[in-house]
């Protein structure tokens, strides 16, 4: 439009006034009007829709923020490094600190010194995945005040695929794992809509892999066998207790029935599909591990009466009820189990009770059941005690007394 109105000026200027030029130029500049004014309502109407999508993205953007801030859930953002970019008010909340304090610190700071190692390693593989990753670790307060926190991680990944920062989602599960600690029926939880197996004393129970059977009622007994066909007893499991195949490494390996038992089978599959059932669990898949170290600590002592007498000790424990007398065995064992437990001879466990029925240490009632009296004193009674702790072994002092076991004892 200007170009054109400078061409018409320059003509008038420099060529004399014609008849037609002015009509001619004022069209011309009616036509030029036109397309400015067409010009001016579609950048007026662009405009308009500009600001609408600008108020458009400031409202996303504000949501966006709002449920980046105020999440339920503690909400961070660092580089690959671990250094935080980000934080919103939860993550504040959680850690006891502010927002802005949190900035530019090393998330790591929020880490339990003993969980520090591990931690440093988990970040520096975070690069190459390519899922969110889960872990569990104890993180602390401003104040030192620690909490179990389930974290998740995310890594941001530029244009190129690149990784450029971590997302991190924290949620303090403290008070979650109480309440279902709290909550939880150990047996129902097991048993529930699960069929019970029946079997009599004497039967041996099937030990299939990818199994494990739970004790209802009852007790068993497990044992192996030497190349020469002698057995060894390697534990006792009563009711709630487990056993199974896939629990040991021993090619030979037998459970029978010492009484009328009742148990339920329990597949790997089921443990790994449910928490519950892997937390129920652990702690009766460590009390087997305890009583396994038990017995090597037995077979560890040098002298046959230590070992017959800490056997005692460990079935007063495992299997034993309170009497008028002291306390009873209830089950009874053979003088030959007795003695496969301690590596001896059923000649040499038979001498050796009726050394301690003499003594007035043990005594049987009128079924044979063993019964151990209150005003008996053991020699290994002292530190089996000391190694009790709210009536559950300290495995600390039976690895103790392994190490110390003289090794051709065996």
């Amino acid at each position: 439009m200007h170009r054109r109105l400078t061409d018409l000026y320059q003509n008038l200027s420099t060529n004399p006034v014609i008849p037609d030029v002015l009509p001619q130029t004022l069209i011309e500049l009616g036509s030029t009007s036109e397309i400015v004014n067409v010009a001016v309502q579609e950048l007026y109407q662009q405009n308009e829709e500009l600001l609408l999508t600008r108020n458009l993205l400031e409202i996303e953007r504000q949501r966006y923020q709002d449920l980046f801030e105020f999440a339920p859930d503690a909400y961070l953002v660092t580089d690959m490094l671990g250094i935080i970019k980000e934080a919103n008010h939860t993550a504040g909340t959680l850690l006891n600190v502010s927002q802005q304090s949190m900035l530019s610190k090393p998330i790591i700071n929020f880490v339990a010194l003993e969980d520090r190692q591990n931690f440093r390693g988990y970040l520096s593989q975070l690069a190459e995945s390519k899922k969110p990753k889960e872990l569990v670790l104890h993180l602390h307060k401003r104040n030192d005040e620690l909490f179990d926190a389930a974290i998740t991680v995310g890594v941001i990944r530029n244009e190129l695929r690149q990784p450029i920062g971590l997302r991190w989602l924290v949620r303090n599960i403290s008070d979650r794992n109480q309440v279902e600690l709290a909550l939880l029926d150990h047996d129902s939880d097991v048993t529930q809509n699960k069929l019970w197996h029946k079997c009599s004393k004497g039967d041996f129970l099937p030990l299939k892999p990818g199994m494990i059977w739970y004790i209802c009622e009852g007790y068993v007994k497990l044992n192996t066998l030497y190349e020469s066909g002698e057995e060894v007893i390697i534990g006792l499991a009563g009711s709630g207790m487990v056993f199974g195949s896939n629990l040991t490494s021993l090619q030979a390996y037998q459970a029978t029935a010492l009484s009328d038992v009742k148990l339920v089978s329990i597949h790997l599959a089921e443990i790994a599909a449910s928490p519950t059932l892997s937390h129920i669990l652990l702690p009766k898949i460590n009390q087997r591990l305890w009583q396994t170290e038990s017995f090597l600590l037995i077979a560890g002592r040098r002298r046959v009466q230590d070992r017959f007498e800490q056997l005692l000790l460990l079935l007063k424990h495992e299997i034993g009820q309170r009497v008028l007398e002291g306390t009873r065995l209830n089950i009874r064992l053979t003088h030959e189990e007795l003695a496969s437990a301690c590596c001896t001879t059923r000649v040499t466990i038979t001498r050796l009770m009726g050394k301690l029925q003499q003594q007035g240490k043990i005594g049987l009632d009128s079924k044979h059941h063993i019964i151990l009296k209150d005003t008996a004193e053991f020699s290994t009674e002292e530190s089996a005690k000391a190694s009790t702790v709210g009536g559950s072994p300290d495995l600390g002092f039976w690895r103790s007394e392994v190490k110390r076991a003289d090794k051709f004892a065996f």
